[in-house]
């Protein structure tokens, strides 16, 4: 706790609060007692400018363009380690020595399968229902098959949740894929890793064997760790917001997932590839271009710019790299699409007006082109960054959890409908 005051003056009364600081980033004025003393409360829409828990987990400064998980620099672990390492640093706060790392490899890998009887479950919905809409009731379903791991005051059954969350949702996510192009489920395959065994369940079937490019499978594995958390987001607050109740682990992540569904949070991707789509061809790229700078047209450039990032998005950089190897290896730069994202990004690079407003490629308009060329459709975008930020939604709910301040969420509103008012009977209206 700082020594240092904010005073609040309200016509002739005055208040004091204390100001909290953390180990990096802007200190926070700390309002609890708030309403016990002055009787009002603050009005922030969005929570933009709300501190609502305390965390070790992500940081991020939007001015310099940092993302920090558990302190080390996105792009290092990006770079030189894998999505299961990052999942131990999320969840343990600390980089596994080789031995842990073999165990909780191990562990992750000994969870993939899941239970038979769901994958009745996914018969249950329409083939052409979104995959999103099948994420969301069959996470939420877990918690009616794991109940030795739905008692949060139990540190090992937590843990236990947690192993199963970031084990099972590559195997739904891909039974997800499965069911909505009519191909038989794939079973996971223990001699694979994480990614690899992914792109297998995705993109295998049961009439030829399939071998897993490691290009491939390395950029799917970068796209995880990217994804993996992003501190206080939208999804993140709604997991926070349903565990504070004591909800089961499994029905906190479904709600994260209803709410990364949004268009605004998780479907970016999509929308960067649909406008890239509308383009269509590259000679009409200076067209939108000009489009976007109009400030009376309502065209906007997706994918470019960020709300939290003021500078280039840290991630887009290994995107970025990742997407052009993607693209290289599989011989794609005759695609009328990428050649269009290829034109639209030498532009924004290069062009004073882009590069005067900050509105760099985010790692949505590189992830989007990326996981086209992986083969997936546009509608599973969102399903991929939901299996990637289940590891994030987990740590950030076991934090939860484990934080004696922390106390079911009950946001104040500012009231502005009919004071109170006396009820008339029927005849007398």
């Amino acid at each position: 706790m700082s020594d240092k005051k904010a005073t609040l003056t309200v016509g002739d009364q005055t208040w004091e609060f204390p100001v909290r600081s953390g180990s990096i980033g802007p200190d926070v004025i700390d309002i609890g007692s708030l309403y016990k003393e002055t009787g009002m409360f603050t009005y922030d829409p969005g929570f933009t400018s709300t501190a609502s828990c305390e965390s070790e987990i992500t940081y991020i400064d939007g001015e310099k363009g940092v993302l920090l998980y558990r302190g080390y620099p996105i792009e290092q672990l990006a770079e030189h380690g894998d999505f299961l390492e990052t999942c131990y640093l999320l969840l343990y706060g600390h980089l596994p020595t080789p031995e842990e790392k073999q165990d909780f490899d191990t562990r992750v890998t000994r969870h993939t399968m899941v239970h038979e009887q769901m994958s009745k479950f996914y018969t249950g919905y329409r083939r052409d229902s979104h995959p999103m809409a099948v994420m969301v009731g069959i996470v939420g379903g877990l918690s009616a098959f794991y109940h030795d791991s739905t008692d949060i005051a139990d540190p090992h059954q937590r843990m236990v949740a947690s192993l199963r969350m970031i084990a099972k949702m590559p195997t739904m996510a891909a039974m997800a894929y499965k069911y909505s192009i009519g191909q038989p489920f794939v079973y996971p395959r223990n001699d694979l890793d994480y990614a690899a065994n992914f792109l297998h369940m995705c993109f295998s079937v049961p009439a030829e064997p399939y071998e897993v490019n490691p290009v491939l499978a390395r950029a799917m594995d970068r796209i995880f760790i990217l994804h993996a958390d992003h501190e206080q987001n939208a999804s993140t607050s709604t997991v926070r917001l349903a565990g504070s109740s004591g909800a089961n682990p499994f029905g906190c992540i479904a709600a994260g997932i209803a709410c990364l569904w949004g268009p605004a949070h998780g479907g970016a991707n999509e929308a960067a590839l649909n406008m890239l789509h509308e383009i269509g061809t590259v000679d009409r790229v200076a067209e939108y271009v000009a489009r976007a700078k109009d400030k009376d047209d309502p065209f906007r450039l997706m994918g470019f710019g960020h709300r939290v990032y003021k500078n280039y998005d840290p991630r887009a950089r290994i995107m970025q790299q990742t997407c052009h190897e993607v693209l290289n290896e599989l011989g794609h730069g005759d695609d009328p699409t990428l050649q269009v994202a290829m034109e639209l990004e030498k532009i924004a690079l290069n062009d004073e007006y882009f590069i005067e407003k900050k509105l760099y490629p985010n790692i949505d308009f590189y992830s989007g082109i990326t996981l086209r060329a992986l083969g997936f459709p546009a509608e599973m975008f969102t399903v991929l960054f939901a299996l990637a930020r289940s590891v994030g939604w987990i740590a950030q709910w076991k934090e939860m959890v484990e934080d004696p301040s922390q106390r079911i969420g009950r946001p104040r509103q500012l009231f502005n409908g009919a004071p109170m008012r006396d009820y008339v009977e029927m005849e007398d209206r």
